[in-house]
Protein backbone atom coordinates (compact mmCIF):
# COMPACT_ATOMS: atom_id res chain seq x y z
CA UNK A 1 0.00 0.00 0.00
CA UNK A 2 1.50 3.34 -1.13
CA UNK A 3 4.91 1.68 -1.59
CA UNK A 4 6.19 4.08 -4.26
CA UNK A 5 5.25 7.19 -2.27
CA UNK A 6 6.55 5.66 0.96
CA UNK A 7 9.92 4.88 -0.63
CA UNK A 8 10.31 8.42 -1.99
CA UNK A 9 9.40 10.08 1.28
CA UNK A 10 11.55 7.61 3.22
CA UNK A 11 14.64 8.60 1.25
CA UNK A 12 13.96 12.29 1.86
CA UNK A 13 13.51 11.91 5.62
CA UNK A 14 16.43 9.50 6.01
CA UNK A 15 18.68 12.30 4.76
CA UNK A 16 17.13 14.78 7.18
CA UNK A 17 17.51 12.44 10.15
CA UNK A 18 21.13 11.77 9.22
CA UNK A 19 22.12 15.39 9.86
CA UNK A 20 22.82 16.75 13.31
CA UNK A 21 21.63 20.25 12.39
CA UNK A 22 19.32 21.60 9.70
CA UNK A 23 19.27 24.94 7.97
CA UNK A 24 16.20 26.55 6.48
CA UNK A 25 17.61 25.74 3.04
CA UNK A 26 17.86 22.04 3.97
CA UNK A 27 14.19 21.98 4.94
CA UNK A 28 13.02 23.84 1.84
CA UNK A 29 14.97 21.48 -0.44
CA UNK A 30 13.43 18.51 1.33
CA UNK A 31 9.96 20.01 0.94
CA UNK A 32 10.55 20.43 -2.80
CA UNK A 33 11.28 16.72 -3.02
CA UNK A 34 8.16 15.96 -0.98
CA UNK A 35 6.13 18.10 -3.40
CA UNK A 36 7.47 16.15 -6.38
CA UNK A 37 6.77 12.85 -4.64
CA UNK A 38 3.15 13.83 -3.94
CA UNK A 39 2.57 15.04 -7.49
CA UNK A 40 4.02 11.81 -8.88
CA UNK A 41 1.65 9.97 -6.54
CA UNK A 42 -1.22 11.67 -8.41
CA UNK A 43 -2.28 13.86 -5.48
CA UNK A 44 -4.37 16.85 -6.58
CA UNK A 45 -2.26 19.96 -7.20
CA UNK A 46 -4.26 22.30 -4.88
CA UNK A 47 -3.95 19.72 -2.11
CA UNK A 48 -0.18 19.45 -2.62
CA UNK A 49 0.27 23.22 -2.55
CA UNK A 50 -1.71 23.64 0.65
CA UNK A 51 0.07 20.70 2.29
CA UNK A 52 3.60 21.87 1.39
CA UNK A 53 2.92 25.49 2.44
CA UNK A 54 1.58 24.34 5.80
CA UNK A 55 4.42 21.99 6.72
CA UNK A 56 7.14 24.31 5.36
CA UNK A 57 5.90 27.16 7.55
CA UNK A 58 6.03 24.94 10.63
CA UNK A 59 9.27 23.14 9.73
CA UNK A 60 11.38 26.27 9.25
CA UNK A 61 10.29 27.62 12.60
CA UNK A 62 12.95 28.56 15.15
CA UNK A 63 11.89 25.82 17.63
CA UNK A 64 12.34 23.08 15.05
CA UNK A 65 15.66 24.08 13.53
CA UNK A 66 17.21 24.74 16.94
CA UNK A 67 15.87 21.53 18.51
CA UNK A 68 18.09 18.61 19.50
CA UNK A 69 16.58 16.36 16.80
CA UNK A 70 15.39 18.67 14.00
CA UNK A 71 15.06 15.82 11.47
CA UNK A 72 12.68 13.92 13.72
CA UNK A 73 10.72 17.10 14.40
CA UNK A 74 10.19 17.67 10.68
CA UNK A 75 9.01 14.08 10.22
CA UNK A 76 6.51 14.55 13.06
CA UNK A 77 5.19 17.72 11.44
CA UNK A 78 4.75 15.88 8.12
CA UNK A 79 3.07 12.96 9.89
CA UNK A 80 0.58 15.25 11.65
CA UNK A 81 -0.18 17.04 8.38
CA UNK A 82 -0.69 13.71 6.58
CA UNK A 83 -3.14 12.58 9.26
CA UNK A 84 -5.07 15.82 8.85
CA UNK A 85 -5.05 15.49 5.04
CA UNK A 86 -6.42 11.95 5.29
CA UNK A 87 -9.26 13.03 7.56
CA UNK A 88 -7.90 13.59 11.06
CA UNK A 89 -7.91 11.34 14.09
CA UNK A 90 -11.65 11.72 14.63
CA UNK A 91 -12.74 10.11 11.34
CA UNK A 92 -16.24 8.77 12.04
CA UNK A 93 -17.25 5.17 11.47
CA UNK A 94 -20.66 4.02 10.31
CA UNK A 95 -23.55 5.90 11.87
CA UNK A 96 -26.08 3.24 12.84
CA UNK A 97 -27.79 5.38 15.46
CA UNK A 98 -31.34 5.23 14.11
CA UNK A 99 -34.46 3.15 14.42
CA UNK A 100 -34.03 -0.17 12.57
CA UNK A 101 -33.84 -1.00 9.81
CA UNK A 102 -30.93 1.40 9.31
CA UNK A 103 -30.48 1.89 5.56
CA UNK A 104 -27.01 2.06 4.01
CA UNK A 105 -27.01 2.95 0.34
CA UNK A 106 -24.01 1.90 -1.78
CA UNK A 107 -23.37 4.00 -4.88
CA UNK A 108 -20.64 4.19 -7.52
CA UNK A 109 -19.68 3.47 -11.10
CA UNK A 110 -19.50 0.04 -12.68
CA UNK A 111 -16.27 -1.83 -12.05
CA UNK A 112 -15.48 -0.09 -8.78
CA UNK A 113 -16.23 -3.20 -6.70
CA UNK A 114 -19.54 -1.95 -5.32
CA UNK A 115 -21.38 -5.29 -5.12
CA UNK A 116 -18.42 -7.12 -3.57
CA UNK A 117 -17.93 -4.26 -1.09
CA UNK A 118 -21.61 -4.50 -0.14
CA UNK A 119 -21.11 -8.16 0.76
CA UNK A 120 -17.88 -7.41 2.64
CA UNK A 121 -19.61 -4.73 4.68
CA UNK A 122 -22.54 -7.06 5.41
CA UNK A 123 -20.11 -9.73 6.64
CA UNK A 124 -18.34 -7.19 8.87
CA UNK A 125 -21.62 -5.94 10.38
CA UNK A 126 -22.83 -9.48 11.05
CA UNK A 127 -19.62 -10.90 12.49
CA UNK A 128 -18.11 -7.95 14.34
CA UNK A 129 -21.19 -6.01 15.43
CA UNK A 130 -23.71 -8.82 15.68
CA UNK A 131 -26.19 -7.09 13.37
CA UNK A 132 -28.97 -8.83 11.49
CA UNK A 133 -28.38 -7.70 7.91
CA UNK A 134 -30.37 -7.83 4.68
CA UNK A 135 -28.90 -7.02 1.25
CA UNK A 136 -30.88 -5.96 -1.80
CA UNK A 137 -29.62 -5.43 -5.34
CA UNK A 138 -31.22 -2.51 -7.19
CA UNK A 139 -29.10 -3.03 -10.30
CA UNK A 140 -31.53 -4.04 -13.06
CA UNK A 141 -29.20 -2.97 -15.89
CA UNK A 142 -26.05 -5.06 -15.50
CA UNK A 143 -26.59 -8.70 -16.48
CA UNK A 144 -26.67 -11.08 -13.49
CA UNK A 145 -25.96 -8.27 -11.01
CA UNK A 146 -28.75 -9.40 -8.70
CA UNK A 147 -27.64 -13.03 -8.96
CA UNK A 148 -24.09 -11.98 -8.09
CA UNK A 149 -25.23 -10.38 -4.83
CA UNK A 150 -27.30 -13.46 -4.03
CA UNK A 151 -24.27 -15.74 -4.43
CA UNK A 152 -22.11 -13.41 -2.32
CA UNK A 153 -24.85 -13.33 0.31
CA UNK A 154 -24.71 -17.12 0.58
CA UNK A 155 -20.93 -16.97 0.97
CA UNK A 156 -21.04 -14.40 3.80
CA UNK A 157 -24.19 -15.97 5.34
CA UNK A 158 -26.29 -12.82 4.93
CA UNK A 159 -29.84 -12.84 3.58
CA UNK A 160 -30.59 -11.18 0.23
CA UNK A 161 -33.91 -9.88 -1.00
CA UNK A 162 -35.59 -12.42 -3.34
CA UNK A 163 -35.29 -11.44 -7.00
CA UNK A 164 -38.51 -10.41 -8.78
CA UNK A 165 -37.97 -9.95 -12.50
CA UNK A 166 -39.29 -6.78 -14.11
CA UNK A 167 -39.21 -4.55 -11.02
CA UNK A 168 -37.59 -1.13 -11.17
CA UNK A 169 -35.05 0.15 -8.57
CA UNK A 170 -37.63 2.23 -6.68
CA UNK A 171 -39.99 -0.76 -6.48
CA UNK A 172 -37.18 -3.00 -5.23
CA UNK A 173 -36.21 -0.40 -2.60
CA UNK A 174 -39.82 -0.23 -1.36
CA UNK A 175 -40.07 -4.03 -1.16
CA UNK A 176 -36.70 -4.24 0.62
CA UNK A 177 -37.84 -1.78 3.29
CA UNK A 178 -41.06 -3.68 3.89
CA UNK A 179 -39.22 -7.00 4.07
CA UNK A 180 -36.60 -5.57 6.46
CA UNK A 181 -39.31 -4.33 8.84
CA UNK A 182 -41.16 -7.65 8.78
CA UNK A 183 -37.97 -9.62 9.53
CA UNK A 184 -36.74 -7.24 12.28
CA UNK A 185 -33.59 -6.46 10.27
CA UNK A 186 -31.03 -4.17 11.93
CA UNK A 187 -29.25 -2.95 8.78
CA UNK A 188 -30.50 -2.88 5.18
CA UNK A 189 -27.80 -2.58 2.49
CA UNK A 190 -28.98 -1.28 -0.89
CA UNK A 191 -26.60 -2.10 -3.75
CA UNK A 192 -27.60 0.46 -6.39
CA UNK A 193 -26.94 0.34 -10.12
CA UNK A 194 -23.72 1.68 -11.56
CA UNK A 195 -22.86 3.17 -14.91
CA UNK A 196 -19.75 3.31 -17.05
CA UNK A 197 -19.72 7.06 -16.44
CA UNK A 198 -21.67 9.61 -14.42
CA UNK A 199 -24.90 10.64 -16.18
CA UNK A 200 -28.08 12.42 -15.17
CA UNK A 201 -30.23 9.30 -15.48
CA UNK A 202 -28.04 7.59 -12.88
CA UNK A 203 -28.24 10.58 -10.55
CA UNK A 204 -32.03 10.81 -10.88
CA UNK A 205 -32.29 7.12 -10.01
CA UNK A 206 -30.06 7.62 -6.95
CA UNK A 207 -32.20 10.54 -5.75
CA UNK A 208 -35.44 8.56 -6.22
CA UNK A 209 -34.12 5.58 -4.25
CA UNK A 210 -32.77 7.87 -1.52
CA UNK A 211 -36.16 9.61 -1.30
CA UNK A 212 -37.92 6.28 -0.69
CA UNK A 213 -35.39 4.61 1.63
CA UNK A 214 -34.10 7.69 3.56
CA UNK A 215 -30.61 6.18 4.05
CA UNK A 216 -28.61 6.93 7.19
CA UNK A 217 -25.39 6.37 5.24
CA UNK A 218 -24.69 6.89 1.54
CA UNK A 219 -21.30 5.35 0.76
CA UNK A 220 -19.54 6.00 -2.52
CA UNK A 221 -17.39 3.07 -3.68
CA UNK A 222 -14.44 4.09 -5.87
CA UNK A 223 -11.35 2.32 -7.19
CA UNK A 224 -8.25 3.84 -5.58
CA UNK A 225 -6.08 2.72 -8.53
CA UNK A 226 -7.80 5.29 -10.77
CA UNK A 227 -6.18 8.12 -8.79
CA UNK A 228 -7.59 11.54 -9.63
CA UNK A 229 -10.38 9.96 -11.69
CA UNK A 230 -11.67 8.51 -8.42
CA UNK A 231 -11.62 11.97 -6.87
CA UNK A 232 -13.44 13.45 -9.88
CA UNK A 233 -16.13 10.75 -9.62
CA UNK A 234 -16.52 11.54 -5.92
CA UNK A 235 -16.95 15.24 -6.71
CA UNK A 236 -19.65 14.45 -9.29
CA UNK A 237 -21.60 12.29 -6.85
CA UNK A 238 -21.15 14.80 -4.02
CA UNK A 239 -22.82 17.49 -6.10
CA UNK A 240 -25.90 15.31 -6.69
CA UNK A 241 -26.27 12.85 -3.80
CA UNK A 242 -25.79 13.58 -0.06
CA UNK A 243 -22.77 11.32 0.45
CA UNK A 244 -21.74 10.51 4.01
CA UNK A 245 -18.49 8.71 3.23
CA UNK A 246 -16.22 6.96 0.75
CA UNK A 247 -15.00 3.37 0.42
CA UNK A 248 -11.70 3.00 -1.47
CA UNK A 249 -11.29 -0.41 -3.08
CA UNK A 250 -8.04 -2.11 -4.20
CA UNK A 251 -6.00 -0.14 -1.67
CA UNK A 252 -3.65 -3.10 -1.34
CA UNK A 253 -2.49 -2.57 -4.93
CA UNK A 254 -2.26 1.23 -4.79
CA UNK A 255 1.45 2.10 -4.76
CA UNK A 256 0.85 5.83 -5.32
CA UNK A 257 -1.94 6.84 -2.96
CA UNK A 258 -3.24 9.85 -4.92
CA UNK A 259 -6.93 9.02 -4.41
CA UNK A 260 -6.63 8.48 -0.66
CA UNK A 261 -4.54 11.60 -0.10
CA UNK A 262 -6.79 13.85 -2.18
CA UNK A 263 -10.26 12.47 -1.40
CA UNK A 264 -10.99 14.13 1.94
CA UNK A 265 -9.43 17.47 1.01
CA UNK A 266 -11.23 17.76 -2.34
CA UNK A 267 -14.65 16.30 -1.49
CA UNK A 268 -14.91 16.99 2.23
CA UNK A 269 -16.17 13.43 2.69
CA UNK A 270 -14.37 11.01 5.03
CA UNK A 271 -12.88 7.74 3.82
CA UNK A 272 -14.67 5.20 6.02
CA UNK A 273 -13.39 1.87 4.68
CA UNK A 274 -10.58 0.49 2.55
CA UNK A 275 -10.78 -2.67 0.46
CA UNK A 276 -7.49 -4.52 0.89
CA UNK A 277 -7.96 -7.68 -1.18
CA UNK A 278 -10.31 -9.97 -3.03
CA UNK A 279 -11.36 -12.08 -0.05
CA UNK A 280 -14.69 -11.24 1.54
CA UNK A 281 -13.06 -10.33 4.84
CA UNK A 282 -10.61 -7.91 3.18
CA UNK A 283 -12.37 -4.72 4.24
CA UNK A 284 -10.88 -2.54 6.96
CA UNK A 285 -11.99 0.65 8.71
CA UNK A 286 -9.87 3.52 7.43
CA UNK A 287 -7.63 5.02 10.14
CA UNK A 288 -5.78 8.16 8.94
CA UNK A 289 -3.19 7.98 11.71
CA UNK A 290 -2.25 4.39 10.89
CA UNK A 291 -2.11 5.03 7.15
CA UNK A 292 0.10 8.09 7.66
CA UNK A 293 2.48 6.05 9.83
CA UNK A 294 2.76 3.35 7.17
CA UNK A 295 3.41 5.93 4.44
CA UNK A 296 6.28 7.36 6.50
CA UNK A 297 7.69 3.92 7.31
CA UNK A 298 6.77 4.09 11.00
CA UNK A 299 4.79 0.86 10.86
CA UNK A 300 1.31 0.05 12.08
CA UNK A 301 1.61 -1.97 15.25
CA UNK A 302 -2.01 -1.34 16.26
CA UNK A 303 -3.27 -3.06 13.11
CA UNK A 304 -0.94 -6.00 13.71
CA UNK A 305 -2.35 -6.39 17.23
CA UNK A 306 -5.90 -6.22 15.86
CA UNK A 307 -5.11 -8.82 13.20
CA UNK A 308 -3.58 -11.03 15.85
CA UNK A 309 -6.60 -10.65 18.12
CA UNK A 310 -8.90 -11.56 15.23
CA UNK A 311 -6.89 -14.56 14.06
CA UNK A 312 -5.70 -16.12 17.33
CA UNK A 313 -8.15 -18.45 19.02
CA UNK A 314 -8.39 -17.75 22.75
CA UNK A 315 -7.77 -21.37 23.73
CA UNK A 316 -4.71 -21.51 21.43
CA UNK A 317 -3.34 -18.34 23.00
CA UNK A 318 -3.85 -19.71 26.52
CA UNK A 319 -2.17 -22.98 25.58
CA UNK A 320 0.76 -21.11 24.03
CA UNK A 321 1.07 -18.85 27.08
CA UNK A 322 1.20 -21.86 29.40
CA UNK A 323 3.85 -23.61 27.28
CA UNK A 324 5.90 -20.42 27.01
CA UNK A 325 5.77 -20.04 30.79
CA UNK A 326 7.41 -23.48 30.99
CA UNK A 327 9.91 -22.68 28.24
CA UNK A 328 8.40 -25.28 25.92
CA UNK A 329 8.27 -24.94 22.13
CA UNK A 330 7.95 -27.93 19.80
CA UNK A 331 7.15 -28.34 16.10
CA UNK A 332 3.41 -28.18 16.76
CA UNK A 333 3.90 -24.74 18.32
CA UNK A 334 6.01 -23.61 15.36
CA UNK A 335 3.32 -24.83 12.96
CA UNK A 336 0.70 -22.85 14.88
CA UNK A 337 2.86 -19.72 14.62
CA UNK A 338 3.29 -20.16 10.86
CA UNK A 339 -0.45 -20.57 10.34
CA UNK A 340 -1.18 -17.49 12.42
CA UNK A 341 1.21 -15.52 10.21
CA UNK A 342 -0.67 -16.74 7.13
CA UNK A 343 -4.06 -15.81 8.60
CA UNK A 344 -2.76 -12.33 9.45
CA UNK A 345 -1.89 -11.59 5.83
CA UNK A 346 1.44 -13.32 5.30
CA UNK A 347 5.03 -12.14 5.56
CA UNK A 348 4.72 -9.22 3.14
CA UNK A 349 1.68 -7.72 4.83
CA UNK A 350 3.23 -8.01 8.29
CA UNK A 351 6.60 -6.59 7.20
CA UNK A 352 4.75 -3.57 5.78
CA UNK A 353 3.23 -2.89 9.20
CA UNK A 354 6.36 -3.28 11.32
CA UNK A 355 8.36 -0.11 12.06
CA UNK A 356 11.64 0.14 10.22
CA UNK A 357 10.93 -2.88 8.06
CA UNK A 358 10.88 -1.19 4.67
CA UNK A 359 14.36 -2.37 3.73
CA UNK A 360 13.63 -5.85 4.99
CA UNK A 361 10.46 -5.98 2.90
CA UNK A 362 12.41 -4.84 -0.17
CA UNK A 363 14.99 -7.55 0.45
CA UNK A 364 12.20 -10.13 0.65
CA UNK A 365 10.80 -8.97 -2.69
CA UNK A 366 14.22 -8.92 -4.39
CA UNK A 367 14.92 -12.47 -3.25
CA UNK A 368 11.73 -13.63 -4.95
CA UNK A 369 10.38 -14.76 -1.61
CA UNK A 370 6.64 -15.00 -1.06
CA UNK A 371 4.17 -16.66 1.29
CA UNK A 372 4.78 -20.02 -0.38
CA UNK A 373 7.74 -20.33 1.97
CA UNK A 374 5.23 -20.58 4.85
CA UNK A 375 3.37 -23.33 3.00
CA UNK A 376 6.60 -25.25 2.39
CA UNK A 377 7.54 -25.05 6.06
CA UNK A 378 4.05 -26.24 6.99
CA UNK A 379 4.42 -29.15 4.54
CA UNK A 380 7.72 -30.20 6.14
CA UNK A 381 6.16 -30.23 9.61
CA UNK A 382 3.15 -32.10 8.20
CA UNK A 383 5.46 -34.84 6.91
CA UNK A 384 6.69 -35.54 10.44
CA UNK A 385 5.03 -38.08 12.69
CA UNK A 386 3.19 -36.80 15.81
CA UNK A 387 6.05 -38.11 17.94
CA UNK A 388 8.67 -36.30 15.81
CA UNK A 389 6.72 -33.04 16.00
CA UNK A 390 6.62 -33.31 19.79
CA UNK A 391 10.30 -34.32 20.03
CA UNK A 392 12.34 -32.84 17.13
CA UNK A 393 15.53 -34.26 18.67
CA UNK A 394 14.47 -37.64 17.28
CA UNK A 395 15.13 -36.45 13.73
CA UNK A 396 18.22 -38.31 12.56
CA UNK A 397 19.55 -38.38 8.98
CA UNK A 398 17.25 -41.23 7.89
CA UNK A 399 14.15 -39.50 9.22
CA UNK A 400 15.12 -36.21 7.60
CA UNK A 401 15.40 -37.89 4.19
CA UNK A 402 11.93 -39.39 4.64
CA UNK A 403 10.47 -35.98 5.65
CA UNK A 404 12.18 -34.21 2.73
CA UNK A 405 10.79 -36.75 0.25
CA UNK A 406 7.34 -36.52 1.78
CA UNK A 407 7.20 -32.74 1.58
CA UNK A 408 8.93 -32.32 -1.78
CA UNK A 409 11.95 -30.38 -0.49
CA UNK A 410 15.67 -30.97 0.04
CA UNK A 411 17.21 -32.32 3.25
CA UNK A 412 19.00 -28.99 3.76
CA UNK A 413 15.59 -27.30 3.79
CA UNK A 414 14.54 -29.58 6.64
CA UNK A 415 17.77 -28.68 8.46
CA UNK A 416 17.09 -24.96 8.05
CA UNK A 417 13.63 -25.35 9.52
CA UNK A 418 15.04 -27.33 12.44
CA UNK A 419 17.62 -24.61 13.07
CA UNK A 420 14.85 -22.01 13.04
CA UNK A 421 12.94 -24.09 15.58
CA UNK A 422 15.99 -24.48 17.83
CA UNK A 423 16.59 -20.75 17.99
CA UNK A 424 12.92 -20.04 18.61
CA UNK A 425 13.00 -22.65 21.38
CA UNK A 426 15.92 -20.79 22.93
CA UNK A 427 13.84 -17.62 22.79
CA UNK A 428 11.06 -19.42 24.68
CA UNK A 429 13.52 -20.41 27.40
CA UNK A 430 14.64 -16.79 27.69
CA UNK A 431 11.01 -15.75 28.13
CA UNK A 432 10.73 -18.34 30.92
CA UNK A 433 13.75 -16.80 32.65
CA UNK A 434 12.07 -13.39 32.46
CA UNK A 435 9.00 -14.72 34.23
CA UNK A 436 6.98 -16.03 31.30
CA UNK A 437 3.56 -14.76 30.30
CA UNK A 438 0.74 -14.42 32.79
CA UNK A 439 -2.32 -15.52 30.88
CA UNK A 440 -3.78 -14.02 27.77
CA UNK A 441 -3.54 -10.48 29.14
CA UNK A 442 0.20 -10.52 28.53
CA UNK A 443 -0.47 -11.10 24.83
CA UNK A 444 -0.71 -7.35 24.22
CA UNK A 445 0.84 -6.07 27.44
CA UNK A 446 4.46 -5.97 28.52
CA UNK A 447 5.10 -9.24 26.74
CA UNK A 448 3.99 -7.56 23.52
CA UNK A 449 3.15 -9.27 20.30
CA UNK A 450 6.78 -10.30 19.84
CA UNK A 451 6.57 -12.35 23.02
CA UNK A 452 3.09 -13.69 22.36
CA UNK A 453 3.82 -14.63 18.77
CA UNK A 454 7.52 -15.43 18.50
CA UNK A 455 7.15 -16.05 14.79
CA UNK A 456 6.49 -12.33 14.33
CA UNK A 457 8.77 -10.39 16.62
CA UNK A 458 11.25 -10.54 19.45
CA UNK A 459 14.98 -10.66 19.42
CA UNK A 460 16.21 -7.57 17.67
CA UNK A 461 13.68 -4.92 16.62
CA UNK A 462 11.69 -6.18 13.68
CA UNK A 463 13.46 -9.50 13.78
CA UNK A 464 12.25 -13.06 13.70
CA UNK A 465 13.77 -15.27 16.40
CA UNK A 466 15.76 -18.04 14.89
CA UNK A 467 16.75 -15.95 11.90
CA UNK A 468 19.51 -13.81 13.30
CA UNK A 469 17.03 -11.09 14.22
CA UNK A 470 16.38 -10.10 10.62
CA UNK A 471 13.60 -10.93 8.19
CA UNK A 472 15.89 -11.01 5.10
CA UNK A 473 17.50 -14.22 6.42
CA UNK A 474 14.13 -15.90 6.02
CA UNK A 475 14.42 -15.44 2.27
CA UNK A 476 17.17 -18.07 2.33
CA UNK A 477 14.92 -20.55 4.05
CA UNK A 478 13.47 -23.13 1.66
CA UNK A 479 14.11 -20.82 -1.30
CA UNK A 480 13.91 -22.67 -4.58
Amino acid sequence: MFDALSDRLGNVFDRLRGRGALSEQDVREAMREVRIALLEADVALPVVRRFIDEITEKAVGHNVLRSVTPGQQVVKIVNDALVEMLGGDDTPGLDLNAAPPVVIMMVGLQGSGKTTTTAKLAKMLREKQGKKVLMASLDVNRPAAQEQLKVLGEQVEVATLPIVLGQQPTEIATRALQSAKLQAIDVLLLDTAGRLHVDQQLMDEMKAVAGISVPKEVLLVVDSLTGQDAVNVAQSFTAQVPLTGVVLTRMDGDARGGAALSMRAVTGKPIKFAGTGEKLDALEPFHPGRVASRILGMGDIVSIVEKAAASIQEEDAERMAQRMAKGQFDMNDLRQQLRQMQSMGGLGALAGMLPGMKKAKAAMQQSGMDDKVLLRMDAIIGSMTPRERAKPDLLNAKRKIRIANGSGVQVQDVNKLLKMHQEMERAMKQIKKMGGLKGLGALFGKGGIGAAMPGLGGGQPGGLPGLGGGVPDLSKLLKK
